[in-house]
């Protein structure tokens, strides 16, 4: 009776509530959040119990929620900080203090005591970045609990550090360490002298460190599948280490006998695997596959998806495939920057990576484990043989980030676009 009265007045109050399940399904487990007493099953206003398939003629479904925000915080390895102590480290949020903006909320840079990680004054102590959420409902929280809940529990040199959160009243907040040569996509798509194009070297370098980010996320003792891997949630250290950041759209993987993991369909148009799109059917090949369009893109310097290219070059995934494969048209999709630093002999089999990661159906697409062998191969080749071009005397070019000091900005953070069915 008590959730019948619910429901209805959940149907009053947001009308969406009657029409779409997966809504139902958000406010249920929230409210499950702050009222652990009342059955947390998200049900219509006839009181059909709706915590299985939304539909029987959908795909997706609603899985439980395996761990309350409670028991996920407590188990967080993680420094809980006070939002006055974030305003401190931030100089109280100050405009000028912004490394980027976005979706999510704001990101700012923040100093901290190394021993204590108590605020300190501007200058001294530990660089962090901290990111506030904008308070606009259960997705962003989601998100947030998410961050917690995955970078709380994993360490590995390959994704990036969650310092700790602040959970005070409305504000959710999240400290990371600071990377200072920011984010893959700035480095591959914007122009001009504050971002000098990543050489031939470097990009290989940056493939190989996030492919061993995602092989230790799909590790049989993690079991995780990212669900959002883009070029703008690789970050680079001082030395262009790529490590993972934005675990909001992260889901445990499949146990037991299961195949896949049923789900809402989100992520970045563009990166998204085809049958995840089609299904909502998830698994750790779905990451594989966006590990591809982002190897295609360090390949050729092209957005996944760029409306500003002529008609049949929108997607680069569809305008590139049919050069991939053969030998004597990849230099057409090949960045045209990276002239005379590589071996064509490299250059195809780093495409020939790409290919087997876009692959339609998944069964025949590797798993990161062989990405990171082939990577590793890759680079071992690639010393000499770069060291052979340059030694012939390649063309002038402009100077490329690792040959000289190149700074670069901190990534927008962004929530990611849903796809709704």
């Amino acid at each position: 009776m008590c959730q019948m009265m619910l429901t209805q007045f959940f149907s009053y109050l947001f009308p969406m509530y009657a029409k779409v399940p997966i809504v139902r399904a958000d406010i249920w487990k929230y409210f499950a959040l702050a009222f652990p007493g009342v059955n947390s099953k998200p049900v219509s206003t006839d009181g059909t119990d709706l915590s299985g398939s939304v539909s029987k003629g959908s795909s997706v479904s609603v899985p439980p929620t395996p761990r309350s925000e409670g028991e996920i915080l407590q188990s967080a390895n993680l420094k809980s900080f006070a939002f006055s102590d974030l305003k401190m480290a931030t100089r109280n949020f100050r405009p000028d203090s912004v490394l980027g903006e976005g979706g999510f909320g704001s990101v700012f840079k923040g100093w901290i005591d190394e021993g204590s990680y108590t605020a300190t004054k501007p200058g001294t102590g530990v660089v962090v970045a901290v990111k506030r959420l904008n308070q606009d409902g259960f997705q962003g929280h989601r998100e947030w609990l998410a961050e917690v809940n995955y970078l709380g529990q994993f360490y590995h040199p390959h994704l990036v550090k969650l310092v700790g959160y602040c959970l005070e009243d409305e504000h959710r907040l999240l400290v990371y360490e600071f990377m200072p040569r920011g984010s893959l996509e700035n480095h591959l798509f914007r122009r001009g002298s504050y971002f000098q194009p990543l050489s031939w070297n470097l990009r290989l370098k940056v493939a190989l460190g996030a492919a061993k980010g995602l092989a230790f996320l799909h590790s049989a003792e993690t079991k995780v599948i990212y669900r959002d891997f883009k070029t703008s949630n690789i970050l680079l250290d001082s030395n262009y280490n790529a490590k993972l950041s934005d675990f909001g759209l992260a889901k445990d993987g499949p146990t037991g006998d299961k195949s896949h993991v049923s789900t809402r369909v989100m992520g970045t148009y563009g990166y998204a695997a085809p049958e995840y799109l089609a299904t909502g059917h998830l698994t750790a090949k779905s990451d594989v596959y966006s590990f591809g369009v982002v190897l295609l893109e360090m390949l050729s310097g092209r957005r996944a998806v760029d409306k500003n290219r002529p008609s049949g070059q929108h997607s680069l995934v569809e305008w590139a495939k049919p050069y991939l494969g053969n030998k004597r048209k990849i230099f057409r999709v090949l960045d045209t920057r990276l002239e005379g630093q590589y071996s064509l002999d490299t250059a195809y089999k780093a495409a020939s990576l790409a290919v087997r990661c876009l692959s339609t159906d998944p069964k025949f697409r590797p798993n990161m484990d062989e990405m990171v062998e082939e990577l590793e191969q890759l680079q071992d080749s690639k010393e000499t043989q770069s060291a052979r071009r340059t030694s012939s005397g390649p063309k002038p070019r402009r100077q490329s980030a690792g040959d000289g000091k190149a700074k670069a900005a901190y990534p927008r953070p962004s929530a990611s676009p849903l796809f709704t069915k």
